[in-house]
C-alpha cells in the first residue's frame, strides 16, 4: 500500500483509485457507524475522497494512510452531523425514525445512545468496526490512554444504566 500512496503523492490518478478502491469498504463500514442514512453516508464517503486527493501530499507517513482517510472521513461526518442537529425540521423527524436499520445496528445506537457523542464515536470503532485502541486515538487524534479510559468509563456507565434498568423493570 505504500508504493501506491508514493505514487499517488507524485500524480498518479490511478494509485490514487486503487487506494480509495482497496478502503471503500472500511470507509463505509466508519460512515455507517456515524450517519443513520445512505445519502449521507455517500456524501461523507465523496467528501473524504475528494479532500484525500486534493491534500494526500500533505501526509506525512505513507504508512498511515489508512488512519489518516478515516480521520478526515470521522471529522465530514461530524460535519453532517452537526449540519443535520442545526437544520433538522419536525416534518423530517418521522422521516429520520422510518429509516431502515438492522435490529443489532438500532440496538446498539440506542444502548450507546447515553453516551458522550466523542464516546459513541470511540465504542462504535472499537466494538463495530473492530478497530484497536491504537488506531482510534491515531483516528480521533488522542492519547491511547485516554481512548481506553473512555472505554473503560463508557462500559462503566452502560453496566450502571443496565442495571438501573432491570432494577426498575426496564424504565430509568
Amino acid at each position: 500500500m505504500e508504493l501506491l500512496v508514493k505514487r499517488a503523492k507524485r500524480g498518479d490518478a490511478e494509485a490514487f483509485i486503487e487506494l480509495i478502491e482497496d478502503n471503500k469498504q472500511s470507509m463505509y463500514k466508519v460512515a455507517r457507524g456515524f450517519l443513520y442514512n445512505e445519502e449521507d453516508v455517500a456524501d461523507a464517503m465523496s467528501e473524504t475522497v475528494l479532500t484525500c486527493y486534493e491534500k494526500i501530499r500533505t501526509l506525512k507517513q505513507d504508512a498511515y494512510f489508512k488512519t489518516w482517510m478515516i480521520r478526515i472521513l470521522i471529522n465530514h461526518c461530524k460535519n453532517i452531523l452537526s449540519r443535520q442537529k442545526r437544520n433538522i425540521f419536525v416534518e423530517n423527524v418521522d422521516e429520520l425514525e422510518g429509516e431502515a436499520q438492522t435490529g443489532g445496528e438500532q440496538e446498539f445506537r440506542e444502548l450507546i445512545e447515553p453516551l458522550r457523542e466523542q464516546d459513541r464515536s470511540i465504542f462504535t470503532l472499537y466494538y463495530v468496526y473492530g478497530m484497536k485502541v491504537k488506531e482510534i486515538a491515531a483516528c480521533m487524534e488522542m492519547k491511547e490512554n485516554t481512548v481506553a479510559t473512555r472505554l473503560k468509563r463508557g462500559r462503566e456507565a452502560l453496566r450502571d444504566e443496565m442495571t438501573g434498568r432491570r432494577e426498575t423493570g426496564g424504565r430509568l
